[in-house]
């Protein structure tokens, strides 16, 4: 029975190895049919299961697992990451020390215990790993990556860019493009293509750097990507022109290619040198115009509250919405709000209208207060959201693309952050964005998944705004209500 056993978990190996999960899957289970005692093959179950999503039945299989090959380093690193995943901390804390007790040479147990105390707020000590993770393995790409999120979050961004550069997911065009990479070399007279990578939010932050290359000499300037950025991106100054990432490229066109995210290690680029001017994206201007009908009211062109009508009475503060991100975001449980209805309380406030942006995840809360209007079903595109947000006077949001595209507009907007794994582009501590100054504030979360206490500050501020004798701009951000 044993052998037999042993031949179906190296078949299983087999399949997972050429990434076929389901006859994988089969494999390991008729395994451990056979030799109920196969420590291996529960490890391996629990990891498909934790791929599949199924986190109960992967840890069910890792404690297996733990309890038959207890000397095994990987099944408790594996396990002490699904634990982190779970937000069992003390648990997934405890298994990550162990593989380490067991296999102290191993980079991927000191990067990812780097990750779990990240979490636990642990970025001296967490730092601490990743070093040692690349005095063990210098080409361990997560433990560059993981580093460089805690450099940059600190605002050491020539070591942060260094170790950024060394991500497995980059932008790669050399197949589509017969010409070089761009590393650096004067850009005089050349013309570049430029791609993006990352989400949405990342593409709009960082698209700023496709102009950027424009006044650093470069003849012409293309910027890739996805089909539903192209038409706000094309308002971009200093490039000339933005393809679809999913079109045919002509291979000969350009002399050099990068990725839009690598031009700032490139420069040199320091949180005091960003190129953040007031605005750099702009919104159709008929577009505004058919939104703000759509609203049923004009809206001021100024960002702040309408003068007083000659009825007597304040014009309405138009608030746009957005309290949920993509739930496939890895950290999307605690960047987002678990419902609309912690918002509720602001339903009270006076000469205030909420209006909801939210596509997709959370959309069929939007029937709910606050809400006055709810628009997100109908946006087809970036293009859309930047003429609603445009037409709006201010914009709240948890951290996801909205926050962006609002900033790149020079549009007042209220971030919500989380406590815990806020992303690095936030900084620490700060209530300000040097990607978008003068347009967001932040407002940060003091206890981990504990938003009353934002929504409670956010709602004070919006009264400030909203009063009819509001003297304050609404892109003020340095001083807490």
């Amino acid at each position: 029975m044993q052998d037999a056993a042993t031949q179906l978990f190296h078949e299983g190996n087999h399949h997972l190895a050429a990434r076929d999960f389901a006859q994988a899957e089969a494999c390991f289970r008729d395994a451990v049919d056979q030799s109920p005692a196969l420590g291996e093959a529960h490890a391996n179950l629990g990891w498909l299961a934790e791929a599949a999503g199924r986190l109960d039945e992967a840890d069910g299989h890792y404690r297996r697992a733990r309890s038959l090959r207890p000397s095994l380093p990987t099944v408790h690193l594996n396990h002490g990451a699904l634990l982190a995943r779970l937000k069992r901390f003390d648990e997934a804390l405890a298994a990550s020390w162990r593989a380490i007790e067991l296999d102290a040479d191993s980079a991927p147990a000191w990067s990812n215990l780097g990750v779990l105390l990240v979490q636990l707020g642990r970025h001296a000590d967490a730092e601490a790993c990743c070093r040692r993770a690349l005095a063990l393995a210098p080409d361990h790409a997560g433990a560059h990556v993981n580093l460089a999120y805690l450099c940059l979050r600190d605002g050491r961004w020539d070591e942060g860019w260094a170790h950024y550069a060394r991500r497995g997911w980059q932008c790669d065009l050399s197949a589509r493009a017969a010409c070089p990479r761009w590393k650096g070399e004067p850009l005089d007279g050349r013309a570049v293509l430029v791609g993006l990578e990352g989400g949405y939010g990342d593409m709009i932050q960082f698209s700023r750097f496709a102009t950027t290359l424009k006044r650093a000499g470069a003849r012409q300037v293309t910027l890739l990507c996805p089909p539903p950025l192209r038409a706000l991106l094309s308002t971009l100054d200093g490039v000339d022109e933005v393809l679809s990432s999913d079109g045919p490229l002509a291979p000969a066109r350009w002399d050099c290619w990068t990725s839009a995210t690598s031009v700032p290690r490139h420069l040199g680029v320091r949180p005091d040198t960003l190129p953040a001017a007031p605005s750099y994206l702009r919104a159709e201007p008929a577009a505004v115009a058919r939104w703000q009908a759509r609203m049923r009211a004009p809206l001021p062109a100024s960002g702040l509250p309408a003068p007083l009508p000659a009825s007597g009475l304040p014009a309405p503060l138009r608030v746009g919405l957005v309290w949920k991100g993509n739930p496939g975001f890895e950290n999307d449980d605690e960047r987002s709000l678990p419902s609309i209805d912690l918002l509720a309380p602001l339903a009270t406030l006076p000469g205030v209208q909420f209006i909801s942006l939210q596509k997709g995840a959370g959309e069929g809360e939007a029937t709910r207060a606050p809400v006055a209007l709810h628009l997100g079903g109908e946006i087809g595109s970036f293009a859309d959201t930047a003429a609603i947000v445009q037409a709006l006077d201010l914009v709240v949001c948890v951290d996801t693309a909205v926050a962006h595209l609002a900033g790149a507009l020079g549009k007042p907007c209220w971030v919500l952050l989380p406590h815990q794994m806020t992303d690095w582009r936030w900084f620490a501590e700060r209530d300000d964005s040097p990607w978008y100054p003068g347009a967001l504030r932040l407002f940060r979360q003091v206890r981990r998944g504990d938003w009353a206490p934002v929504v409670a500050t956010l709602g004070e501020a919006l009264r400030r705004l909203s009063s009819p004798d509001h003297a304050v701009p609404a892109d003020h951000h340095h001083t807490d209500p």
